[in-house]
């Protein structure tokens, strides 16, 4: 009946970069960490790029599935937002953008798992087994969720995007270098031939006439020209204590010792960060990663950061085999069984 048509058009609907793609992007980049608080600033990136670094260079050994891009790109997951989720699949591990799960006793079950497409991405259901779940941080009412550095320190994190916000506004709206000249009064058309006459003259000298002249209502004070400087006097806010210390809090967020961005730091602080990063940080959390591709591979997966990284003491690992190698010659000598000797001090390798 008019004026209803009886056989329905085609519906067409945008793909590519249509607003479904921009919808997918905005909640990418939502889960990713942009929550406005440090996230992209270059002590954040500095430090998710040591993590970065320490992950995709670790040994692995019982798998091929955890090849450097997919260390690299758990890593990145793990420091902005706590938590890393990968489809097994033949062909090699599939990262997710988002997820939502079901658990059973604090142990997640079920999986519904977004993947990013090209043309957009693409949703499906898969088991706990088909999937690799690593996660940092987790709290005790919700072990089945990470958490990242940044979420632990919100305070510190807030506390350097505000001092960064403030230095922004400032070197961008503040009268940066300019002066106030007093000059007697004259017509608005002196003073504008004056003001050009300054501007532009560098590395030349000007010479002015005194402003020692006598106005309506008496005398001016006997003073030559001073200029005021209009720069505003930053040093008094501190900003340069509180950015750095907002700075080495972020960094102790992430495992990795102020001395490392400290500008008199030297060769031995450096190695011993690194060290103290690889150690306490990578290496725990590349256990954690070994731990879940072991239960979900069915083979046994390790993980080693410390021997690719370099984050040993060369010279105190030469002197204690010198050590070892002397005291095991001079058990054998002895009539002491080695292993008997290493045991009472709790070696076992």
């Amino acid at each position: 009946m008019w004026p209803f048509k009886r056989k329905t058009a085609a519906e067409t609907r945008s793909s590519g970069s249509g607003f479904t793609a921009e919808i997918m992007a905005a909640r990418e980049s939502y889960i990713s960490g942009r929550r406005g608080i440090a996230e992209l600033t270059a002590t954040a990136q500095g430090a998710v790029t040591l993590w970065e670094g320490g992950l995709g260079l670790a040994d692995v050994s019982g798998t091929d599935l955890l090849d450097r891009r997919s260390l690299a790109l758990c890593a990145r997951s793990l420091a902005l937002r706590g938590e890393a989720l990968f489809l097994i699949r033949d062909a090699g591990l599939v990262p997710c953008s988002d997820w939502d799960l079901r658990t059973r006793d604090g142990r997640p079950t079920a999986y519904r798992v977004s993947v990013s497409e090209a043309g957009g991405g693409r949703s499906e259901t898969a088991l706990s087994a088909e999937v690799l779940h690593f996660r940092i941080g987790c709290d005790v009412a919700a072990p089945y969720y990470g958490t990242a550095p940044l979420k632990r320190a919100q305070l510190t994190a807030g506390l350097l995007n505000a001092v960064e916000t403030a230095l922004a506004e400032v070197f961008e709206t503040a009268p940066l270098a300019s002066m106030i000249v007093p000059f007697p009064e004259a017509p608005q058309t002196d003073l504008e031939a004056m003001a050009r006459g300054f501007r532009g003259n560098r590395g030349k000298v000007l010479i002015r006439e005194s402003v020692n002249v006598a106005a309506a209502g008496g005398p001016a004070p006997m003073q030559d020209w001073k200029p005021h400087d209009l720069s505003p006097d930053l040093s008094k806010a501190m900003t340069r204590e509180t950015l750095a210390a907002a700075r080495d809090g972020i960094n102790m967020a992430f495992g990795i010792l102020p001395g490392l961005t400290a500008p008199a730091t030297t060769g031995p602080m450096v190695r011993e960060a690194q060290r103290h990063l690889a150690q306490w940080v990578l290496q725990p959390i590349a256990t954690g990663i070994a731990e879940e591709a072991t239960d979900k591979l069915g083979s046994a997966v390790t993980l080693d950061v410390m021997r690719p990284l370099q984050a040993f003491d060369a010279g105190g690992r030469a002197r204690a085999i010198t050590a070892i190698v002397g005291a095991l010659a001079q058990a054998k000598e002895a009539g002491v069984d080695p292993a008997m000797a290493l045991k009472l001090v709790d070696w076992q390798e």
